[in-house]
């Protein structure tokens, strides 16, 4: 992937092209083409560890194995994952292609994720035997060491490096979002309990075909967000004197950073809190709210708490931009610790339980939809602190902290399922064939004709251990959060240093003798060489068309080309005049409603309010000030370490 020249023909060209986000990038790189690899994702994160537990009965494999290996294996498993996170992010770093550093992982993690997730389910041999262990370890660790963390760590890096626009980059984020919370969660947590599940039961085989077909859409649709992505901030760095930075100083730089240590361990945090909860979710609604596999509760739970990730989509990002990043989601962190309380409080109650979870996932919207726009800024600044981009390493520890933290869950869960003495349901076969081996167990639901699946009462400790998993860590998880939000402050900036970067890109073109370009500029010239080279390669064809057949018109074909092409470009130009006008209105509002408040106000009030935005503006330009003067005491540091090494 990183020679030079292997991805250089035509065929794997991006299909984005202009300077700006495009309505065809959002809609289809960033929404529709990560559904696939993220419902495949959220699938397997809801339901894999039921299908070991109920399905395979993994929790029951013999006596050594008994709880063993599910405990076990996904330890050793993301310890393996979290090495291939940290060997990805440093290939990312280093690749260098026409089709950019990350976008060129997509591709080949396309066919990867279907193999990979198919593996996971079809087991060619008893799940029981040395070599049924041998193939869930193998599938496991070939789906998430490599598959989806080569997805993972490109598609999470494809906002930062689509854009320096905070508002393009606010709204690509937006949408990628929507995509991992919208689009898989309508079936993760509508379609999928209400009718598939119930369905699926304990039988292996039609497991098998469900997952299967999930496997088999991630492909094409990774392949879309591959051709419908574009890395307009490493473009920026095209022809720029390239330096070998060693890895141990990228990582050097991420991990002393304030701003991205704070991010990583809010990251981490909030992992840990929403992992235990996802994986607990099917079983406390199995058997603390509702019965086993009912075909409504986990429905309701998910969709109606759900709601707000719906309606919040076109709330949030105005709160952002006119609030901050980190003051909505600090709040938001808030709400998402009251309802979970409530529902900690009152965990068999379903009315109760849904009114918190729909508190709690308004107060998780800014998380959802904002926190990568956040992240972004966060490497800006440590570009503009650095000298360097440090996307592969950043993102190589934010996907090992998930990875671990992940494994150490689902182990933990694993343990305690067993620990506290965990009874997996059984196919009414098997029930039928042995009945006196369940004598001891107390039926969940009385077994009729159509009964397809036997679950048995829990025990008090799996009960509260369930309703802990769901509910009451992510109440204290999001009272922690919002305590570590008051301390990231990396947005108040972020424009200053914009600039700052951009100067410094300017110095290095002119130093090496070169013609600078602003990147608005140098980005018109490319979309308009683009469309001339357009327009040169359709008349080429063409002639070879006309040649084929008499009954094509070239100078039509061509008008027709024209036509439509100064159409197209009419209607961009009306959309960007249309933006800009309504911009200009959206200010003029906001000082004509300034203007009003002010008129309002005594003489004592209108110097009391001057009065404290001066102070205001003054302790902000003296914290930049500092800031500055550390950040570039920091950059010759690194740079002049860079030249000793070169």
């Amino acid at each position: 992937m990183a020679k030079k020249g292997l991805l250089n023909a035509r065929i794997f060209n991006s299909q984005v092209h202009s300077k700006n986000v495009t309505g065809k990038e959002k809609w289809l790189g960033y929404l529709l083409g990560p559904c696939g690899a993220l419902l495949l994702n959220a699938v397997l994160g809801t339901y894999l560890n039921i299908y070991y537990t109920d399905v395979l009965n993994l929790s029951g494999v013999g006596f050594f194995w008994a709880g063993s290996f599910l405990v076990l294996f996904p330890l050793i498993s993301k310890i393996v994952d979290a090495i291939t996170n940290v060997v990805m992010g440093y290939i990312i770093d280093r690749t260098k292609t026409k089709q950019g550093k990350a976008r060129p992982w997509l591709l080949l993690s396309a066919p990867l994720l279907t193999i990979s997730g198919i593996m996971l389910f079809v087991i060619p041999a008893n799940a029981n035997s040395t070599f049924g262990l041998i193939w869930i370890v193998f599938s496991y660790n070939l789906f998430y060491s490599f598959a989806f963390t080569i997805y993972n760590m490109s598609h999470n890096l494809m906002c930062p490096l689509s854009t320096r626009n905070i508002l393009q980059r606010g709204g690509l984020s937006v949408f990628n979002q929507i995509a991992s919370i919208m689009m898989s969660g309508i079936l993760v947590a509508l379609i999928f309990p209400m009718l598939i599940m119930p369905a699926l039961g304990v039988d292996a085989s039609k497991w098998i075909l469900v997952m299967s077909i999930l496997s088999a859409l991630a492909f094409p649709l990774t392949l879309l967000e591959y051709y419908f992505t574009k890395e307009r901030v490493t473009e920026e760095q095209k022809g720029q004197e390239e330096k070998k930075i060693p890895f141990l100083t990228q990582l050097k730089i991420v991990l002393t950073d304030k701003y991205m240590m704070l991010m990583l361990l809010y990251f981490l945090i909030y992992t840990l809190g929403s992992s235990l909860k996802n994986i607990g979710l099917v079983y406390y609604c199995n058997y603390v709210l509702g019965t086993y596999q009912d075909g409504i509760t986990q429905t309701l739970v998910s969709v109606l708490g759900g709601i707000p990730m719906g309606i919040g989509i076109f709330a949030v990002w105005p709160l952002a931009k006119k609030f901050g990043k980190r003051n909505v989601t600090l709040f938001g962190f808030l709400l998402y610790a009251l309802g979970s309380a409530m529902c900690w409080i009152f965990p068999t109650n379903l009315y109760l339980v849904l009114v918190g979870q729909f508190i709690k996932n308004i107060g998780g919207l800014p998380c959802a939809y904002v926190f990568m726009a956040l992240f972004a800024d966060g490497l800006d600044h440590v570009e503009w602190k650095s000298g360097i981009r440090c996307d592969g390493v950043s993102m190589s520890v934010y996907n090992t902290i998930a990875v671990a933290v992940i494994g150490i869950v689902t182990a933990i869960f694993n343990g305690l399922l067993s620990a506290t003495g965990y009874i997996a349901p059984v196919t009414i076969a098997e029930y039928n064939a042995n009945p006196s081996a369940y004598s001891g167990y107390i039926l969940q639901t009385a077994i009729t004709e159509s009964t397809k699946t036997v679950a048995f009462i829990q025990n008090s400790a799996v009960y509260n251990f369930f309703i802990f998993a769901f509910v009451g860590l992510e109440t204290i998880t999001g009272l922690v959060l919002a305590g570590l939000l008051v301390f990231v402050s990396v947005e108040k900036t972020i424009e200053r240093k914009h600039k700052k970067i951009i100067e410094r890109q300017k110095e290095a073109c002119l130093a090496r003798g070169e013609e600078w370009i602003e990147p608005d500029v140098k980005a018109q010239i490319e979309e308009e060489n683009f469309i001339k080279e357009s327009r040169e390669i359709f008349i080429e064809e063409l002639k070879v068309k006309c040649q084929k057949n008499s009954k094509l018109n070239f100078d039509e074909e061509v008008k027709k080309y024209d036509d439509k092409a100064a159409a197209n470009a009419l209607k961009r130009e009306n959309a960007k005049k249309a933006a800009e006008e309504k911009e200009a209105l959206k200010k003029q509002k906001g000082e004509q409603k300034l203007a009003a408040k002010l008129a309002k106000m005594t003489p004592e009030q209108l110097a009391r309010r001057e009065e404290k935005l001066a102070l205001k503006t003054k302790r902000d330009e003296e914290a930049w000030q500092k800031e500055e003067v550390k950040g570039e005491a920091y950059y010759q540091k690194i740079q002049a370490e860079l030249a000793r090494k070169q």
